[in-house]
């Protein structure tokens, strides 16, 4: 990989250059509004890993960000970077506070999203449209497994999780759409995904944080 070659991937991008992408670059800013509205919602709570997703929303607006000016290789490797680290982060909180899991098992869990992530994204590539974000379908899988598994011993915690995977399906398709509709909508849609998905994103934080404190017993 080149570090600092150039990457035109989106339809706004139609040169090298740094503010190429204004749109793309500034609507980076709802991801840091997810995190700050979310660090408001976890005030005067001690959740750590509540926290540390929180920490690392803000990371991915800003690594989008360095993505959408510099478009290289180390920018596009921020972006992912912190996205894959929100991902992973978030599937060891829910194994362990959600399925109840040992911190053991949790890990493991981690450990074992690489090979699911290697098996069902080459099949999500051959879908038409979609095909495009496949890496990005599968977690919605994930998402979408833990939720239905949860329905009954935690359904409000589950119904949290399947309203995170249907913004997140709306999100993908505006992602994946960026380039078909490039002629008809020159700007492109990819700045959909970026405020759709720090919505997400933000929700699934907010859906942990529900169910950890729905944990805690009232003092009566």
């Amino acid at each position: 990989m080149e570090w600092t070659e150039s990457v035109d991937i989106y339809c706004e991008r139609l040169d090298p250059s740094y503010w190429a992408e204004p749109i793309n670059a500034l609507t980076n800013a709802a991801f840091l509004f997810a995190a700050a509205f979310m660090a408001y919602r976890l005030r005067d709570t001690s959740l750590p890993i509540a926290w540390a997703l929180v920490f690392v929303l803000a990371g991915i607006g800003v690594g989008s960000f360095l993505f959408h000016t510099h478009a290289n290789g180390w920018s596009g490797l921020a972006d992912v970077g912190a996205i894959l680290l929100f991902i992973l982060l978030y599937l060891f909180a829910a194994s362990r506070d959600y399925l109840g899991l040992s911190s053991l098992w949790s890990g493991a869990s981690v450990l074992a999203f690489f090979p699911f992530a290697a098996l069902v994204t080459p099949v999500f590539s051959y879908l038409p449209l979609l095909g495009v974000s496949a890496s990005y379908l599968s977690v919605a899988l994930l998402i979408a497994l833990y939720g239905v598994f949860l329905l009954r011993k935690h359904p409000a915690t589950a119904k949290g999780l399947l309203i995170g995977v249907a913004i997140l399906m709306v999100s993908i398709t505006m992602r994946s759409l960026d380039q078909p509709l490039c002629e008809t909508i020159p700007l492109g849609t990819h700045f959909a995904w970026h405020i759709l998905n720090a919505i997400m994103l933000g929700w699934m934080i907010e859906v942990y944080r529900r169910h950890m404190l729905a944990r805690i017993p009232t003092q009566g």
